[in-house]
């Protein structure tokens, strides 16, 4: 799975020179790209000695963890300042940046550069690079692929004794579930068993309260249950939908599976609470977002033939949806050094340094990369992702993304954990804050 277009070091550099020649901008000695913490900003790091080495440019990072990354990150975007010269940021919000001019609009220099947004995964680039949504009107390029996912103890599935009791027992072998329901029968059939002499449970899946967690997880479920943010014929029309009797149903079966089958205490847990709870050997089922699987197949303990990895099983209706991770790469309106931030983001999108991102971690949204005959069978978890990002759904990218983002988890969190009222409660209040907030934004 290699690709035979490669460009030599000076064909680069002339191109490079061309991209920023006519401008009156000196060439920047460094420039500042702000992301996440994780292990594929590691990766980023590495991967761009590659643009140091041919721009001349030395790259700074600025890494925030994931529980602060959205304030941190947030407040720099709405103060202007001039941290960032490149901004891998969240899907949520590139809406607001769009809106408030905290980001270049790069229709333009994609149109100069030949980077044509039909080359990259359809998803991504709704999710990732457009406002308005379905418009062609671009503010990022698709950088790191993400969706939310499963990946399960193989190992355990595959052995006799197990496969006979859940045989006898659900009268279906023990597999990949097919629906939610053969989810929760195999969250429940693990849950507090004794495996190799320690108590194991059923599944982990996101309850965190502080950021966006059970937001995503629950968001997850309830796309396959029904679930509709709003009138797909009228914008903006949220009740019946939000609070919808099939929404309701989701909400119900998220709390279900967080009251029989979690571990103890993961009453605030997210992506780095449920990958220990999973590599620690707690777990038999691990909901979290694809970038832990190169993790996970690397893992002494429940890496290789002991995992395996699957994408969101079906609802009660057939219907199968997944919740969409990932970031778009952008180009701060703040920075003084766009053109080299440019420069930057036009290396990133060549299709050999696209492949030499998914080889070290990254997921790549290119379909030169995804689509290639190789990419399913190159890692255990290739034909998962390729699964999981063809069914997804993302949150709210309006520039109120953040009221309307801690409304839902302050609903999700009183009702899935705390015990408080009911799911149509949750949800009925649920449609009333989005409301309140769309109609304070004017949107009514």
């Amino acid at each position: 799975m290699t690709f035979r277009h490669v460009r030599s070091l000076a064909a680069f550099g002339a191109v490079l020179a061309a991209g920023v020649a006519g401008t009156s901008q000196a060439s920047a000695k460094d420039l500042t790209l702000c992301w996440a913490a994780w292990d594929p900003a590691n990766a980023l790091v590495e991967l761009s000695k590659d643009f140091e080495a041919k721009s001349g440019v030395k790259m700074k990072f600025e890494f925030v963890p994931w529980p602060n990354f959205a304030d941190r990150m947030l407040n720099e975007l709405n103060s202007g300042g001039k941290l960032c010269d490149l901004m891998i940021g969240d899907s949520q919000w590139i809406g607001g940046a769009a809106e408030n001019g905290q980001y270049v609009k790069l229709n333009d220099f994609f149109d100069k550069e030949g980077i044509k947004m039909d080359d990259f995964i359809p998803a991504t680039v709704v999710g990732y690079a457009e406002w308005p949504k379905n418009s062609p009107n671009y503010w990022a390029l698709p950088a790191f692929g993400d969706v939310v996912g499963w990946s399960y103890r193989k190992d355990w599935f595959a052995r006799p004794e197990l496969q006979a009791e859940f045989k006898q027992k659900y009268g279906r072998d023990l597999a990949v579930p097919k629906t939610f329901a053969e989810l929760k029968d195999i969250a429940e059939f693990f849950q507090k068993r004794e495996i190799d002499g320690k108590t194991v449970y059923g599944a982990a899946i996101y309850t965190e309260r502080g950021s966006e967690g059970i937001t995503m997880g629950a968001m997850d479920v309830l796309y396959s249950f029904g679930f509709q943010y709003e009138n797909p014929d009228k914008p903006y029309e949220l009740d019946g939908f939000v609070n919808s009797a099939k929404a309701v149903q989701g909400l119900e079966f998220y709390k279900q599976l967080y009251d029989c089958c979690t571990p103890p205490g993961h009453s605030d847990a997210y992506m780095s609470e449920d990958i220990d709870a999973y590599k620690s050997g707690q777990v038999a089922l691990h909901m979290n977002f694809a970038f832990t699987w190169p993790g996970i197949n690397a893992d002494a303990n429940v890496g290789g033939d002991k995992s395996g990895y699957f994408p969101n099983p079906a609802g009660p209706d057939g219907v199968v949806f997944a919740q969409l991770g990932g970031q778009g790469i952008s180009v701060v309106s703040a920075s003084e050094k766009k053109d080299d931030a440019l420069a930057y983001i036009k290396w990133f999108a060549q299709p050999e340094i696209q492949q030499k991102w998914w080889q070290m971690g990254g997921y790549s949204a290119l379909r030169k990369v995804v689509e290639d005959p190789g990419f399913a069978t190159s890692q255990p978890y290739a034909q998962t992702f390729l699964d999981s990002m063809a069914i997804v759904k993302d949150f709210w990218a309006e520039p109120a993304y953040a009221s309307l983002l801690q409304a839902t988890q302050k609903r999700f969190h009183d009702y899935v954990v705390a015990g408080q009222g009911s799911a149509q409660d949750a949800l009925d209040g649920l449609a009333k804050d989005w409301t309140q907030i769309f109609d304070d934004e004017g949107k009514y």
